[in-house]
């Protein structure tokens, strides 16, 4: 993968890239969104909890197809309040090392739930498996 990010734009405001280039051949895996919820039901009361909970299960749902969070190209994340944008953000740069994916964060009014207050949805993309 390549990091796509021009010196004709400004640079990005945080740890992630404009935008990043995926060799011919490989393949995708695209994550639907993951909220901060256990296989036990329980939710986090904060929101960088609730962020590494939605990384671990982006992790296991990763690797069914023989992927990693080291695989992820694209990350989209929504917080229910600008006051949450520091600590998902410190969750989403310690998942990441190496060439950053590219980003996007963005506050909504809510999910289905009150208690919710993150959902993190990805693209990964990986060279094919052997036998494919």
């Amino acid at each position: 993968m390549r990091a796509l990010s021009p010196s004709s734009i400004r640079p990005p405001f945080a740890r992630y890239s404009h935008g990043i280039a995926v060799p011919a051949g490989h393949r995708l895996a695209v994550v639907s969104g993951q909220l901060g919820i256990a296989a036990d039901d329980s939710i986090p009361p904060d929101c960088e909890a609730q962020a590494e909970l939605c990384f671990a299960n982006i992790a296991a749902i990763l690797a069914e197809d023989g992927m990693t969070l080291a695989d992820v190209i694209r990350v989209n994340a929504y917080v229910t309040d600008r006051a949450h944008m520091a600590a998902y953000m410190r969750c989403r740069d310690r998942q990441f090392q190496g060439t950053p994916p590219a980003s996007t964060l963005m506050i909504v009014g809510g999910f289905t739930r009150p208690e919710f207050m993150v959902e993190i949805e990805v693209i990964a993309a990986a060279p094919p498996q052997q036998g494919d």
